[in-house]
């Protein structure tokens, strides 16, 4: 695994997001914690972001993304069709993070919060640091 995944564990659209990438990360590129965490809160220290980041955080091959260029970074480790998802790549960086940020600040108005977490199963619980 060389990438980390940091999301909002609060959040049902984030936590959806993660379920997502898990089906689709097929080479286990990836591994989760959640920005709240202790290990959260450790990583953000490490690459200078303040602690009360509003992003999805990917920190892959020792560099940081946030907002859509994580997206974009998590897309791009995909197989098959799921990798046209890296087209957003063609509109502007502005334009995409606007989007991105209209979408995080409303997130929990629109999808909801989550109240408890779901468990991962035994296979997933190595995913998750």
């Amino acid at each position: 695994m060389t990438g980390i995944i940091l999301f909002d564990g609060q959040c049902v659209f984030c936590d959806h997001s993660v379920q997502f990438i898990l089906k689709r990360d097929v080479d286990e590129v990836f591994q989760f914690a959640s920005l709240q965490s202790d290990i959260g809160q450790q990583l953000l220290k490490q690459y200078n972001v303040d602690s009360s980041m509003d992003s999805i955080v990917v920190i892959y091959m020792n560099k940081l993304y946030t907002q859509s260029d994580a997206a974009i970074v998590i897309a791009q480790q995909f197989k098959g069709l799921w990798k046209l998802l890296t087209v957003v790549k063609f509109i502007p960086k502005w334009l995409r993070d606007k989007m991105y940020v209209v979408i995080a600040k409303n997130r929990y108005r629109l999808f909801g919060e989550m109240d408890t977490c779901r468990i991962p199963t035994e296979e997933e619980k190595r995913r998750f640091i």
